[in-house]
C-alpha cells in the first residue's frame, strides 16, 4: 500500500523568527462513505446492502451512546474509543471542579491489525 504525500512549510510555533522548515503531509486518496462501506460488506457477505447499513448505523449509535456514559468502547481488534479531557490545573485536589475542564475529545487506540498497517505503508512523493 501506497500513501501519497506532499511538502508543507511549516513555521515554529514556539519561534516565530526561525525560518521555516518543510515536512511531508499525507495527501487524501478520496473516501469512502457508509453506503460505499455497506456495498463493500454485502458483497462479502451473505448480508443485504440494507442490512449492513443498519448494522453500521446502529454501531455509530451505540458508540456515541456509551462514550456520553463515560465508557470505554472496545471494538475488538479494530480498537477502543474513549472520552479525555483536558483541563486547567490547581494546586489541590479539593480545587478541581467541572468549571476546570477546558475541552473534551475521543480519543480512538487502534487495535494490533491497524497499527500493523501503519508499518507496512510506503510512500511516495506527489507531483
Amino acid at each position: 500500500m501506497s500513501v501519497k504525500y506532499r511538502v508543507l512549510p511549516r513555521k515554529n510555533p514556539q519561534d516565530i523568527v526561525a525560518p521555516e522548515k518543510f515536512y511531508a503531509a499525507a495527501i487524501s486518496n478520496g473516501e469512502t462513505d457508509m453506503k460505499a462501506l455497506t456495498e463493500m460488506i454485502a458483497y462479502q457477505s451473505t448480508l443485504t446492502d440494507t442490512d449492513c447499513y443498519v448494522v453500521l448505523h446502529s454501531l455509530e449509535h451505540n458508540i456515541i451512546k456509551e462514550l456520553g456514559q463515560g465508557r470505554i468502547v472496545k471494538l475488538g481488534s479494530l480498537g477502543n474509543f474513549q472520552i479525555r479531557l483536558s483541563a486547567v490545573g490547581q494546586v489541590t485536589p479539593e480545587e478541581v471542579t467541572a468549571n476546570d475542564i477546558v475541552k473534551s475529545r475521543i480519543l480512538f487506540r487502534p487495535g494490533k491489525k491497524l497499527r500493523l498497517l501503519l508499518g507496512n505503508l510506503s510512500f511516495q512523493k506527489a507531483g
